[in-house]
């Protein structure tokens, strides 16, 4: 009898009972063939995905922040849409983000949370911000968290500014925003502590940090903002150096079919970006769901973001270290 075929997948390895649950096993029984993990976080996976040439991995899984870096580099396959028949039933944002590369699995948001009971009246924009009102009451998130770098565009909006072409003025409006600025976080646990603690009672967040911070304290709110939030995708590429493109690509479709969509979203695994996947209102608090609320995301430009980081995270070191 043939060896079965092995199939070499990278990802964080979060929620792993459930997703062996939900997408593993059924997928071996569909595809007949083994499956092996390689755990960490984006940087590092990515990292050892270079340093092999793009090889020894089939599938991975990174924000898309990390797979532009991922393309950029020349690490990844294009996709073949006619192997992804379950491409179709997503949302928009989600079907080709990076110009032919793979698809969103999940879709999450960065926005404003802030404590309703003692924050008046509600936040409403981002300009929000800089109210006299809010002196020491806002946690950013660092530079080099996934929504640092988006404090500097959101700066730069404030000013009339584009953070690409016009960095110091972007610069200018943080610099504007210090003083309401309580202090910085770099992980949800320390956001969470800072919330609780009542040193911020506003923060810059995504938003899978909402329910610990409501269990800290139950009055904190995800702003509706009238110049919307910012959408950050969880994708899904084949490496260049794939041993199994095919099965990568059964793999993909079948973690974008609305069953799987279904199962992780009311298990509180991941948000779905299938359209045929339907939540009752208790479900659908926890995530970025729903043709409004995903309409209404904007997307960020993520090349020219990772361009621009390194001269950010100086600047934004200048700025916070005096």
């Amino acid at each position: 009898m043939a060896e079965a075929k092995t199939l070499t997948i990278s990802w964080w390895g979060y929620n792993g009972d459930k997703l062996n649950a939900n997408i593993i096993e059924p997928f071996k029984k569909i595809c007949g063939c083994d499956i092996v993990f390689e755990t960490g976080n984006n940087a590092d996976r990515l990292n050892k995905l270079k340093l092999r040439g793009g090889k020894g991995v089939d599938v991975i899984y990174l924000t898309d922040s990390y797979s532009q870096i991922g393309i950029a580099e020349g690490l990844f396959q294009k996709v073949d849409a006619a192997k992804l028949t379950n491409l179709a039933d997503l949302y928009d944002l989600a079907k080709d983000p990076q110009g032919g590369y793979g698809p969103a699995y999940t879709i999450g948001r960065v926005g404003i949370v802030y404590d309703s009971a003692k924050v008046n009246p509600p936040i409403s924009s981002w300009n929000d911000l800089w109210r006299a009102d809010l002196t020491s009451a806002i946690s950013l998130p660092g530079i080099t968290t996934t929504a640092g770098p988006m404090v500097v565009l959101q700066s730069a909006k404030h000013a009339g500014a584009d953070a690409f072409t016009d960095t110091d003025k972007a610069f200018e409006a943080i610099e504007a925003l210090k003083p309401n600025v309580a202090k910085n976080y770099n992980t949800g646990s320390e956001l969470v502590n800072l919330i609780s603690t009542g040193e911020a009672r506003i923060a810059i967040a995504q938003d899978f940090t909402l329910a610990s911070m409501k269990a800290a304290v139950p009055t904190m709110t995800w702003a509706a903002l009238s110049d919307g939030d910012i959408a950050t995708l969880n994708t899904v590429n084949i490496p260049k150096g794939s041993e199994n493109v095919d099965l990568a690509h059964q793999f993909i479709n079948f973690i974008l079919s609305k069953d799987v969509q279904q199962l992780e979203a009311e298990q509180g695994v991941d948000a779905p970006v299938s359209t045929k996947v339907v939540l009752t209102p208790e479900q659908a608090k926890l995530w970025t769901y729903g043709p409004d609320m995903i309409g209404k995301l904007n997307r960020l430009d993520y090349q020219k973001l990772n361009d621009a980081k390194t001269d950010w995270i100086d600047r934004w070191n200048e700025v916070f270290s005096r």
